[in-house]
């Protein structure tokens, strides 16, 4: 497990573009019922400026249903922040870092193998509470322009805060098309009582909603583990949704706030 640099992260870059070719549907984005899919890209939303979202990383990995890919968080040298459910099999998991287009080989790119992937003890997939994994490199990521960490919230966010999100994922709300170049989407957060009103069985004090109740806009398959930044703060995680884009039904997010201490413990002991 090692960092794939120069002409090796060239061959890479190649081969998982032909691999996202053939599992351009696999994006991680299970489903709940039919109701409740997990969520990874971004419905009308903007091509970030190049450079501007440097914590935000590419997970390509396996898992017993095939090939896979998810967002997630850089947070320290060491470490990434994503969704439980992006959890592939050992020693599949590629962390593609300083990445904006996924076609193109910029000079940018870092890919790190993951050494580690530790869910949260209590995840429950049937209702995506506690959808938290931490991801440990196999080396430490090299700080520069295009990869550095994004900080940890020191507080909760509060209702009608303006955050970005940002992936990769699908475009459209019929049929599929992947994002290539990274996409991001200005959005607030929405109450609590609308959230729970929006999901009444599945909504738990670990969750929080972003994105707009008229629907139009929002995340969508393919950018699962991605980040929401409220103030230059990580206080997101993609996790799920009703479809992508519908109106009444905004994304869910993992409430990072509420794991500050299990974080900081898990990276102490590992």
């Amino acid at each position: 497990m090692y960092n794939l640099g120069d002409t090796s992260s060239l061959k890479m870059k190649l081969f998982l573009l032909l691999v996202l070719a053939a599992w351009h549907q696999a994006a991680a984005y299970p489903t709940k019922v039919e109701k409740v899919e997990n969520v990874n890209d971004i419905i009308n939303g903007y091509s970030c400026a190049y450079g501007s979202i440097p914590w935000q990383v590419f997970l390509t990995y396996k898992t017993d249903k095939g090939d896979h890919f998810c967002g997630g968080s850089l947070i320290n040298q060491w470490w990434i922040l994503s969704a439980a459910h992006c959890q592939g099999i050992p020693g599949t998991m590629v962390v593609r870092l300083g990445e904006h287009i996924l076609s193109a080989n910029e000079g940018t790119e870092q890919f790190i193998y993951a050494a580690k992937q530790i869910r949260h003890p209590n995840y429950n997939p049937q209702v995506f509470d506690n959808d938290i994994m931490l991801i440990k490199l196999a080396q430490a990521a090299q700080y520069n322009q295009y990869v550095y960490p994004i900080p940890l919230p020191s507080s909760c966010v509060a209702t009608g805060t303006w955050c970005t999100v940002s992936g990769w994922g699908n475009m459209v709300t019929n049929g599929v098309v992947n994002a290539n170049a990274l996409q991001c989407l200005n959005q607030p957060i929405i109450s609590t009582a609308d959230c729970q009103h929006a999901y009444p069985y599945d909504y738990t004090n670990n969750m929080m909603c972003s994105g707009f109740m008229q629907g139009g806009q929002s995340t969508c398959q393919g950018d699962s583990g991605g980040p929401l930044v409220c103030n230059r703060q990580l206080q997101g995680i993609v996790s799920w949704a009703y479809k992508c884009a519908l109106k009444g039904y905004p994304t869910v997010y993992t409430k990072v706030c509420n794991y500050n201490a299990w974080i900081n413990q898990i990276m102490s002991n590992n």
